[in-house]
């Protein structure tokens, strides 16, 4: 026994200990794995075959080490049985013997006076008189060999398994992808932009009908060669279970993983695509003696009509000089109807109009589907992000692959720089700064729309008379900012000043940024910077207000008492995350010293001081505290105290933090210079950041572009299975996802998530697109939608679900219950068809309803699999031995012919 290794089986695997190699750990955790199914294989097998719940087995630990030979066999049997003599342990212990393969165990359990035998038997090819009742009890009385007469009754239990293969009578919905439909604005039978859903097959291969007669006594019963009484019809038990196909081809899952598949390519555009498109077009500006001259040409005039053609006529042609038309990945009506998708916009006449193009219609913030973007960071479902990732899902899995991609995404940047230098606005994107919930790509194109917005509010500001009064021009946005402002709440000075920013984008800069001639520029350095030191209303009273947007209303200036006026500012530079992540790495890189922190400071406030000289600007003669007081009250802190005539009056002085001995505040008030928003310089270089942008797009390569759009996929699969589970009810189904939904979010947070991770997350959706496709497949076959009675319809729905969920589902009513009848006659048609008989209707009126209870035998196939147990309780082996009980097991198949007994024995009274 030395070459012997030792495994235990319980009842869930609760006692199971395991030899593993010590060679690394990753081989002894393959090991576990493999004894674990083993012995839970092994506990299953043992448990059925005998009745067990608990037993010690001892097997070899190599397939050579097998015992084949009858004395090994007899040897260990006696060891056995020595031990369990000198122990007294009472736990039932076998001994594997032959071929692992063949699972062949023999044992014995020991007791105060009692022995149990556990034998077993393996044939291949069955004998005939075996293979019926009649046969195995002439085996089980002649092993048990009692003389008593008459022989006690033999309790028997019979199950007899039927398997149904045949589905023809029911064909699987799901249809197969119209490939050419794509032109026509759908995709695989669906709306252009959705997802497809569904397996290619039918995810159900087999349906296993057990029949059981659990309580029968010989006598009784007949089952021999020439008939039976085992009706399938008439046992009282029947249960089901379906067999699932291996891995069923789903369209969604496919959508996802191969779209995944792009992250892993290393080619860039120019190589998938040929010479690059931007190449003509560099050869034809390579004069670079008139690069200067662009500067002063008058602004490009807007096209008369915007069509898609025109947005994409200047690749194309690149692309056919080079390849050739029929070459080209995608023809010009699938790119056409997909840039029609993308940017509907391009039909209309709103953009010539030059009203926004924004898309506003987005569903509630607070509806859960429309959220979950900010727990994946993909994009809104709205968005043109979103509709990107879907389109270049498309195009990769139904038209083109890789170089598709590529073609629809150089068309896309380019478009991205004709509506830049035309100043119409990208559609589906929410307006405002980036939103650093949503993925990078799609902060990238918020931020090319803020630059739109900024160049065309300059360029429409050329239009507007320089002579226009800027308090009427803000009348509309003056009572609503007077309405918000609070002098005690920081908050709502905030948002006003927002609003003020807004307001900003209808000046021009651009025209009046060298409007100061040499007199007012000495003016305003003889007076601005010292007025704003001394803060003397003489030298203010020479200065003009500018850039006022409308008057406070609650706050006069402290030293003259005029009113205090809201000065228009610049809006903050928007930001994407990356060029956060970059300013933070500058900033941090200045160090901890007193000159890093104070160069620090000064770079962060650049709005600040923009802001100073905009309020100086519109408050001649103001003061540092009037500023405070309007840009953060709770610094200017006011208190009641008693003047000299014994009055209560309010007086006020700045905060602690205010004092500091060299304060950034101080600082930036004394620079700072009455110079009004619309001559100051940029805090957002639009013209700069949209290049910058549209250089970022034009670089990507079709795995970075994945990359980046596979939160939006991944976002989009999720939405659709929600969908269809909700179609179905399936509350497994529901658990999954949300399993995803919490997965995902995760995962996807990181900047570079792993492959593993992410193929993880493909597999679960697909592992749920199997479920539903199996719960769709099972209703159709169980006709439940056709139901009448409403009861009959709920019924049914239960047990679809049961028999998605669980591995075998009782029929209620076996085969007269409502289910059973559909089953039985799911088998009828199956042998009709086989048997290239009428279907069952036309049999109803060929053949007499008597005839046909005569045939009902022949409405299953012979019986796939034939278990029979055989119980008794018999003195044994002596007449006036105790009597004891008596099993054995039989199980035959096709291939398979087992029995296993177990025979006991009074070891006091023999």
């Amino acid at each position: 026994m030395k070459n012997c290794q030792f495994l235990s089986g319980k009842k869930k695997c609760e006692k199971k200990k395991y030899e593993t190699g010590k060679k690394n750990n990753q081989n002894n955790h393959f090991k576990a794995l493999e004894a674990n199914l083993g012995a839970f294989i092994l506990e299953q097998l043992l448990e059925l075959r005998y009745g067990l719940r608990e037993f010690v087995v001892i097997a070899p630990a190599a397939n050579n080490d097998a015992v084949l030979s009858e004395s090994k066999c007899n040897l260990l049997l006696s060891s056995v049985s020595v031990a369990l003599g000198n122990t007294g342990c009472q736990v039932p212990l076998f001994v594997q013997i032959h071929q692992k393969w063949r699972r062949m165990y023999v044992g014995e359990c020991q007791g105060p006076g009692v022995r149990t035998d556990f034998e077993m038997v393996h044939l291949r090819k069955v004998p005939n008189q075996y293979t019926h009742l009649s046969g195995l009890l002439d085996i089980f009385k002649s092993k048990i060999g009692c003389t008593l007469t008459p022989l006690p009754p033999v309790s028997i239990a019979i199950r007899f398994t039927y398997v149904l293969q045949d589905w023809q009578q029911y064909f699987w919905p799901q249809q197969p992808p119209d490939i050419d439909a794509l032109v026509g604005g759908e995709v695989g039978g669906l709306e252009f932009g959705k997802l497809p859903f569904g397996a290619c097959e039918d995810p159900i291969s087999e349906l296993h009908l057990a029949t059981t007669w659990p309580h029968l006594t010989e006598g009784i019963i007949v089952d021999n060669d020439v008939y039976s009484d085992l009706d399938p019809i008439q046992a009282p038990h029947w249960s089901v279970r379906v067999r699932k196909a291996d891995n069923p081809q789903c369209l969604l899952g496919d959508f996802v993983t191969e779209f995944f598949k792009i992250c892993r390519r290393k080619e860039s555009t120019d190589e998938i695509l040929g010479r690059s498109t931007f190449e003509e077009e560099g050869r034809e500006a390579a004069d670079i003696t008139h690069a200067l001259s662009k500067l002063t040409e008058p602004a490009p005039v807007p096209i008369h009509k915007l069509s898609v053609s025109n947005m994409v006529h200047t690749a194309k042609k690149k692309i056919q000089k080079q390849r050739g038309v029929e070459e080209s990945p995608l023809n010009n009506d699938v790119l056409n109807t997909i840039l029609l998708f993308l940017f509907p916009d391009a039909a209309s006449e709103k953009l010539l109009d030059g009203t926004s193009s924004t898309d506003n219609s987005n569903p509630p913030l607070e509806s859960e589907e429309y959220n979950l973007y900010n727990q994946f960071k993909s994009a809104p479902s709205d968005s043109l992000t979103y509709k990107l990732a879907l389109c270049l899902c498309m195009i990769n899995f139904y038209h083109g692959g890789l170089k598709g991609v590529a073609h629809l995404w150089q068309e896309f940047v380019l478009e991205m720089r004709f509506r830049w230098e035309n100043n119409f606005l990208i559609p589906g994107l929410a307006s405002g700064p980036p939103d650093l919930r949503c993925c990078l790509l799609h902060q990238k194109l918020q931020m090319l729309n803020c630059c739109i917005e900024r160049k065309k509010a300059r360029d429409e500001g050329r239009k507007t008379s320089p002579s226009d009064n800027v308090t009427n021009t803000y009348s509309g946005d003056a009572g609503k900012s007077g309405d918000q402002l609070g002098p005690d709440n920081l908050k709502d000075t905030d948002k006003e000043k927002g609003e003020v920013g807004k307001s900003w984008d209808s000046w021009s800069d651009s025209e009046e940024e060298f409007f100061e001639c040499l007199s007012d520029t000495e003016e305003l350095k003889g007076n601005g910077q010292e007025s704003g030191k001394k803060g003397g209303p003489k030298e203010m009273a020479s200065l003009k207000p500018e850039g006022r947007l409308h008057q406070h209303g609650k706050l006069n200036l402290l030293h003259n008492g005029e009113p205090l006026y809201i000065p228009v500012t610049q809006e903050p530079a928007p930001m994407t995350e990356d060029l956060l992540e970059e300013q933070s790495e500058v900033l941090a890189k200045l160090g901890t010293s007193a000159e890093g922190a104070h160069l620090r400071a000064r770079m962060q406030s650049a709005c600040l001081l923009s802001d100073m000289e905009s309020f100086k600007a519109a408050n001649p003669g103001c003061f540092l505290e009037d500023f405070v007081r309007w840009y953060s009250p709770r610094d200017y802190i006011e208190e009641e105290v008693i003047d000299e005539k014994g009055n209560m009056v309010l007086k006020g002085e700045l905060s602690a933090r205010m004092k500091i001995p060299s304060n950034m505040w101080v600082e930036a008030w004394e620079t700072a210079k009455p110079i009004p928003a619309r001559r100051q310089r940029r805090l957002f270089d639009d013209t700069r950041e949209a290049e910058k942008v549209l250089h970022y797009l034009a670089v990507q390569k079709p795995a970075d572009l994945a990359r980046h759009l596979l939160p939006c996929v991944i976002h989009a699969a999720v939405l659709k299975v929600k969908e269809e589970e909700s179609l179905e009810n399936i509350s497994s189904v529901k658990k999954i996802i949300k399993q995803i939904i919490s997965h995902s979010s995760k995962v996807l947070h990181f900047p570079n998530p792993e492959d593993k991770k992410l193929e993880e997350i493909i597999h679960q959706i697909t592992n749920v697109e199997a479920i539903i496709a199996r719960a769709r497949s099972l209703k159709a076959k169980f006709g439940t939608e056709k139901c009448e009675q409403e009861e009959e319809k709920e019924d049914l729905e239960r047990f679809v679900s049961c028999l998605l969920e669980q591995p075998e589902v009782l029929v209620v009513g076996a085969g007269r219950g409502h289910a059973g009848r559909i089953i039985h006659k799911l088998f009828v048609n199956a042998q009709r068809a086989a048997a290239m008989a009428p279907p069952e209707e036309d049999l109803k009126r060929m053949v007499p309803p008597e005839e046909k209870r005569q045939n009902l035998a022949a409405d299953f196939p012979p019986a796939a699999g034939r278990e029979l147990i055989l119980r008794t309780t018999v003195p044994r082996p002596a007449p006036y031995s105790r009597a004891l009980p008596q099993r054995m097991y039989s199980v035959l198949t096709k291939e398979d012919f087992r029995l296993a007994g177990a025979f006991s024995s009074d070891t006091s009274f023999f």
